[in-house]
């Protein structure tokens, strides 16, 4: 089994969204498959900041200069290189393509893609990051070996926006990760000013996630008469005004927004939900909703980009961009306990299908196909 670099860098970011669970899931996922694998974590610099105590278990290596020089250097320039200590394993993967590390002549270059987004909807990320993003890119499918997509949606927009050989893009899918919990639902309620019955979204907070319009539909929601709370959980992420501008406004209903919240408290709240709404407007993955479905909570999920191939049947598909049709699927699901109980059934079912031992095996597999 060959020896692999494995770049860090997002468990450091104030909001390491579903990368850092990437990371945190699929390194250790990999060693158990293949406890003959050699893994050397590597990071940029952070000031003041700590690897996360299980990194503990690996060699880590601290690169000499933060992202800001390193990333922007490395997509124009290929410059600084790695150290020595880096350049002499086999294979060096980058879980983001955000950030493409220069390798050695005969070192293979893996890059996990989790989205596209900044191509398909450049108007919901600041200008900066998507001039960065873009640049990343570009040396990403000129010098990787292989990409690592975590869906097929995103496998096919990565195929159709750049010029890298479909025959060198790997579907790799995540699976579930959040770690079952004994905290009392009714407990964690409380303590965080959580009125049930209540609907439930889980993510970071930012236009993408299409809030706005589930705020509106919430409200449409209870002026019918809806009993629920709306909760937002989820550090808040770039350009959150008009989120809070509409949460602001006068309406019925009641809105809880919990900020980042431990994770065997958010596995409380998944598990008191009566309903999740994920009405994201584009998604590589979408790793809530698997969440959610894992513990038997109905799902009202978006049709767009990744979800409905995740979600498959398990979930009540909505147009994200339709406030109507969003209100009803969610008084849909809030009220009809059939469905309600098919969905839980279904999405047990579904999420079962996915597992990290499986996204370890094939991820394996990608390090093996690039050093053959």
């Amino acid at each position: 089994m060959p020896s692999v670099s494995f770049l860090i860098d997002e468990l450091f970011s104030p909001a390491p969204g579903g990368i850092g669970t990437y990371i945190r899931q699929i390194v250790p996922a990999m060693r158990a498959a293949d406890p003959s694998l050699e893994v050397t974590l590597f990071h940029a610099r952070f000031e003041d900041a700590e690897p996360e105590g299980w990194t503990s278990q690996y060699p880590v290596e601290e690169l000499p200069a933060g992202i800001r020089r390193l990333y922007p250097g490395w997509a124009l320039a290929r410059r600084p290189p790695l150290p020595p200590s880096l350049a002499t394993l086999d294979v060096v993967h980058s879980p983001s393509p955000a950030a493409v590390p220069p390798t050695d002549p005969g070192q293979p270059l893996v890059v996990t893609v989790h989205d596209v987004a900044f191509l398909i909807h450049p108007e919901l990320f600041p200008r900066g990051w998507r001039l960065m993003y873009r640049a990343a890119l570009a040396r990403t499918t000129r010098n990787a070996a292989a990409i690592i997509t975590v869906s097929r949606h995103t496998a096919e927009d990565l195929a159709r926006r750049t010029r890298f050989p479909t025959n060198r893009i790997h579907v790799v899918p995540l699976a579930a990760s959040l770690p079952p919990s004994q905290s009392d639902i009714q407990g964690v309620a409380a303590r965080l000013k959580v009125p049930q019955p209540y609907v439930l979204f889980v993510g970071t907070l930012e236009p993408r996630k299409n809030l706005v319009r589930l705020v509106h539909a919430y409200r449409r929601m209870s002026a019918r008469g809806s009993p629920h709370t709306l909760v937002l959980a989820g550090p808040m992420g770039w350009h959150p005004q008009p989120l809070l501008r509409a949460i602001a406004q006068e309406g019925p209903g009641d809105i809880v927004l919990t900020g980042a919240t431990s994770p065997s408290d958010l596995d409380a709240l998944y598990r008191g939900a009566a309903a999740f709404a994920y009405p994201s407007l584009y998604e590589g993955f979408g790793l809530p909703v698997l969440e959610a479905m894992s513990r038997g909570t109905p799902c009202v999920v978006s049709t767009s980009s990744s979800l409905p191939e995740v979600a498959g049947e398990a979930a009540l598909p909505v147009d994200p961009r339709s406030v109507v049709g969003l209100a009803e699927a969610l008084e849909l699901v809030t009220t009809d306990r059939a469905l309600a109980a098919r969905l839980r059934e279904a999405g047990l079912a579904r999420a079962a299908r996915f597992s990290w031992d499986e996204t370890a095996r094939r991820t394996l597999d990608v390090y093996k196909e690039v050093l053959s």
